[in-house]
């Protein structure tokens, strides 16, 4: 052999305390150099792989060889050793992030996203799991062959497994983008809270059904969203002032929505709303969250009562994507780094500014141009999204002393 010579050292078992330092003990005896370590633990099961640079005598190769077996083995463990091949340790970095999510994620469902992966040729160079509740997560880092194959491409044939397979499947480009963001704004009815504010209203004017028909006409992109919040303030006029009070105690945040805020202000995020709802409802809402921007329309309030009339400019399609660019501004932050999260047509225009858009639960027309699509009722998905674990969440929370699982009946 040459004088030098590269050893992949494979370590498998029941994983305890000491091994690294066993095995790291034999290789200082035979004066190896160290060029790459890689190490997983599943289920208390270790797969420990070291690659070095040893003496390519072949009475040193064998003595090493020897030693790794005996003290492995006298660990329990198994050991495999494999001489020569690359020496290379920094590879390219991945291009694309794949996260796939699910309750649960199947066998079969996984097995088609790989499927279609291979189907395109790309190569998939590490799987890790990110989350465990409320949903498994699974984040895939593959690289594209950008000279064979577009964006389009990996985002068409994901799209068809997730169509296909009851899991949801997010797409980004593995760059230092994806760890920069520094912004949020979340959309208010059916994301940040359960229900639509304006049908709670309505509902205290008897006219709910109304309401709740050109809300879901609207949402689905059928109706002018200015023109039909007009259509559907109109039908508050002459109710008390109060009943803002009351509709704003009566909000529900959506599952996961504290631990989603809470975790993105630990990590620095700016976090606001943009709400084609009604800022005399969502103000308390946002105080509460410690909220930095809140954008929405405003009642106009005489004498005690609801006139039946907004005033000052509506925030509609248009006004979301434009609020979005303000916070923006005012944060000193870039779109490139910005986040946006809504579920109706009328959040198109402020999920395409945003350098990522998540449709959540949302409509066809708003899940087409989205970066991202959730269909889990749970909005501490987003996170899985942007590359924070279930793990790291609750280690934080366990510093203040509030993680808290609560139980999920199965489907």
């Amino acid at each position: 052999m040459s004088d030098r010579v590269t050893v992949l050292i494979t370590v498998t078992g029941a994983d305890k305390p000491g091994v690294t330092s066993v095995l790291m003990g034999v290789l200082s005896r035979h004066g190896v150099e160290l060029l790459n370590v890689e190490q997983v633990v599943i289920r208390g099961k270790l797969t420990l792989g070291v690659l070095v640079k040893a003496q390519g005598r072949s009475e040193a190769v064998e003595a090493l060889q020897d030693e790794l077996e005996e003290a492995m083995h006298t660990l329990g463990f198994d050991v495999d050793v494999e001489f020569g091949g690359d020496s290379s340790v920094i590879k390219d970095p991945s291009t694309h992030t794949i996260v796939v999510l699910g309750r649960p994620v199947t066998a079969r469902a996984f097995g088609a996203v790989a499927r279609g992966l291979a189907g395109l040729g790309i190569n998939i160079d590490l799987i890790r799991g990110i989350a465990d509740y409320p949903v498994t997560g699974l984040e895939l880092r593959v690289t594209v062959p950008q000279a064979q194959l577009t964006d389009v491409d990996l985002h068409t044939a994901m799209a068809q497994v997730a169509a296909d397979e009851p899991v949801d499947i997010a797409v980004e480009h593995s760059s230092l983008d994806r760890r920069a963001k520094r912004l949020i704004v979340f959309d208010v009815d059916s994301t940040l809270v359960q229900g639509e504010v304006i049908e709670m209203l309505a509902d205290r004017a008897g006219a709910r059904e109304q309401v709740a028909a050109i809300t879901e006409a609207a949402m689905r992109g059928e109706l002018d969203f200015a023109e039909s919040l007009h259509q559907r303030v109109a039908t508050l006029a002459g109710l008390p002032e109060s009943v803002l009070d009351d509709v704003a105690d009566e909000l529900v945040l959506t599952p996961g929505a504290r631990t989603t805020i809470r975790t993105l202000r630990r990590l620095g995020y700016s976090c606001g709303v943009v709400s084609g709802g009604f800022r005399q409802v969502i103000e308390p809402l946002a105080h509460e969250l410690a909220l930095d921007f809140v954008a929405a329309n405003v009642l106009e309030i005489v004498d005690g009562k609801l006139t039946g009339r907004v005033i000052g400019e509506v925030v509609d399609r248009p006004g979301k994507a434009k609020a979005l660019r303000q916070f923006a501004y005012e944060a000193g932050v870039p779109l490139a780094q910005t986040v946006a999260v809504g579920d109706g047509a009328n959040d198109i225009d402020m999920l395409s500014a945003a350098g990522l858009g998540v449709a959540f639960n949302a409509k066809p027309a708003l899940r087409k141009v989205a970066d991202a699509s959730v269909s889990q009722p749970y909005l501490d998905v987003v996170l899985f999204i942007l590359g924070i674990t279930r793990a790291e969440i609750e280690a934080a929370d366990a510093v203040d002393g509030g993680v808290r699982r609560v139980d999920i009946p199965d489907d």
